[in-house]
């Protein structure tokens, strides 16, 4: 299965409803580089490389994590790709990863959300700051749990996005999703077929 949607739109929300219904594991391919590079492993170092030179982690890399991680036993029965792929080309390449074993996209969810909604989402986002500095006591900002993260006193703030680089990079997405929208099977890949 394959989760798509622009970014706010939830897939993170219900990707892990749709694993614990299905028993299948949901793939976040941030999650899976950040994994790739922390185990040390020979496509994990790539990746790092590229990342400490401020550069972008190309797609044959992405795939190669995508291989290593589907071959997990937690993947026999199927896995959902969240993330990923975001392009025509990204979808192709996974869609040849998947027939390399005779296996394809079995389904394939869109979540679409309207623009203000998505906006509101995404630059209502909080992270946690590396240094802690309490909010003045002029601020109006107020976040989760006082915009303080009790657990690491760190403060919580707002993460820096402008709605304009929000909507830009949406639209974007969207363009490059339209080709997976004309129903013409397993033209991005996600799940086991046997």
């Amino acid at each position: 299965m394959i989760l798509f949607g622009p970014p706010g739109a939830g897939k993170g929300t219900h990707g892990p409803k749709i694993e614990d219904k299905l028993g299948i594991p949901q793939l976040s391919t941030g999650d899976m580089l950040r994994a790739a590079v922390a185990e040390g492993t020979e496509i994990g170092k790539k990746a790092k490389g590229l990342m400490a030179a401020g550069k972008l982690v190309g797609d044959d890399i992405v795939i190669g994590i995508i291989k290593d991680r589907i071959q997990q036993s937690d993947c026999d029965t199927g896995f959902i790709l969240d993330g990923f792929p975001r392009t025509l080309p990204q979808a192709k390449a996974v869609d040849a990863l998947l027939a390399e074993s005779g296996e394809c996209v079995n389904s394939v969810m869109s979540l679409e959300v309207p623009d203000a909604v998505l906006e509101e989402r995404i630059c209502g986002r909080w992270s946690v700051s590396t240094l802690f500095c309490p909010a003045s006591s002029g601020s109006t900002l107020s976040g989760p749990r006082g915009a303080q993260d009790p657990q690491e006193e760190r403060a919580l703030v707002p993460r820096q996005v402008r709605a304009a680089e929000v909507d830009g990079r949406r639209r974007a997405d969207e363009g490059q999703h339209e080709g997976r929208r004309d129903g013409r099977g397993p033209d991005a890949a996600a799940g086991r077929h046997r």
